[in-house]
């Protein structure tokens, strides 16, 4: 058995819980989150959505399929830390290429085991996110608290410059399928697509290719002059970390690119849900807890149909937005959880987006339509 050092998990409110180090053994801080995940723990260390977050996973087992090069969303771990319950340095799972532990050593991010994560969840839960510290060896509680409470939050930040792609590429990848791998492109692809990168996940590009469409990736920064020299058949604004009134850059080209392009069909995600409600004139409020996990309820509210989905925000776009009677959107779904808006179009343009994730790997796969409704409405123009 390997030798085990001792780690802490300090929050700002003054919680300590001690654990056990895997992982690299350096001390980070960032916003303690919890996800409601079985599966997919690759996917959640590798989504760029998780910069400046420390994640706990609420399943009591981590580890047990190792890590391959095939199911990362993103070329590195983004999360700042790691919290579970046990971790399993023996991975079960034909596909694994390398323990969980040894791939967070790689990466410079700490993971904390022997973690009670039923009662650190409860606590998030009662007294909302905050900031925490994971730190390893023999060191005081009260001084890891203090650092906590000194900590940056993410209220403000801008993070996607830190995730974003340093200058524009063209992506064709499809998704991976078993005993495939990941599938080839179209040889003609139909649409020309321009996604504004914030973090955005490989999956969703997949996606996309999968659909017939090119895709040419464009930096957080990129000006609506940018965007619109492309002369795309759609438009995609992405997923990110951080606070989206964090971001006033790029609302205001998105605002552009629909004033210049009103005929333009439009789809965002998450944190793309979020900055196109800014960019029509929306507030974004920070919710207690955020939405982390993939069994959030979401229903149509056009067909009362209701979606299981995976959900990472901690932010939204609030009902009374959609309340104002110049509002130039309506509200297409909403969370069965807390009842926060989920979705949004357009009243007259083909602008729309949702604030969960339609392209989740591993699933549920409920919401995986929204990118055929996005190529329908490509095709109508």
């Amino acid at each position: 058995m390997k030798p085990r050092k001792r780690a802490y998990l300090a929050l700002a409110d003054g919680t300590v819980l001690p654990g056990w180090s895997f992982g690299a053994p350096v001390e980070v801080s960032g916003e303690v989150v919890f996800h409601t995940g079985m599966t997919g723990y690759q996917e959640i260390l590798t989504d760029p959505s998780y910069r400046g977050q420390i994640v706990t996973m609420t399943y009591t087992q981590i580890g047990n399929t190792g890590v391959n090069p095939e199911d990362l969303e993103s070329a590195r771990v983004w999360v700042n830390g790691f919290v579970v319950k046990e971790y399993i340095d023996a991975p079960s799972s034909f596909r694994s290429r390398q323990t969980l532990g040894d791939y967070l050593k790689e990466q410079g991010v700490p993971g904390i085991e022997g973690v009670d994560t039923r009662f650190l969840t409860r606590r998030l839960r009662n007294h909302g996110s905050q900031t925490g510290i994971i730190a390893t060896g023999d060191l005081d509680p009260a001084e890891l608290v203090r650092r906590a409470k000194a900590a940056p939050g993410i209220v403000g930040r801008d993070l996607t410059r830190e995730v974003t792609c340093n200058s524009s590429y063209d992506f064709y990848e499809g998704t991976w399928k078993l005993g495939v791998g990941h599938q080839p492109p179209a040889a003609q692809p139909r649409f020309h697509v321009a996604a504004l990168d914030f973090g955005i996940k490989t999956n969703i590009l997949r996606c996309l290719a999968d659909h017939g469409c090119k895709v040419t990736v464009l930096p957080a920064s990129a000006t609506a002059s940018d965007i619109l020299s492309l002369n795309p058949d759609g438009f995609f604004i992405s997923n990110g970390p951080g606070d989206p009134e964090g971001v006033p850059h790029a609302f205001a080209a998105i605002r552009e690119v629909m004033e210049k392009r009103p005929d333009l069909p439009t789809f965002g995600i998450c944190l793309g849900h979020q900055l196109l409600g800014l960019a029509m004139g929306a507030k974004t409020v920070k919710l207690k807890f955020g939405h982390h996990g993939a069994n959030h309820p979401v229903m149509d509210l056009a067909t009362r149909e209701v979606a299981i989905t995976s959900q990472n925000h901690n932010f939204a776009v609030p009902q009374e937005f959609f309340d104002r009677p110049d509002c130039p959107a309506e509200m297409t779904h909403i969370n069965l959880n807390d009842k926060t808006c989920e979705g949004m179009r357009h009243k007259t343009r083909p602008v729309f987006s949702v604030q969960y994730h339609p392209e989740a790997s591993p699933g549920p796969h409920d919401a995986a339509p929204l990118f055929a409704r996005f190529i329908d409405l490509m095709e109508e123009r």
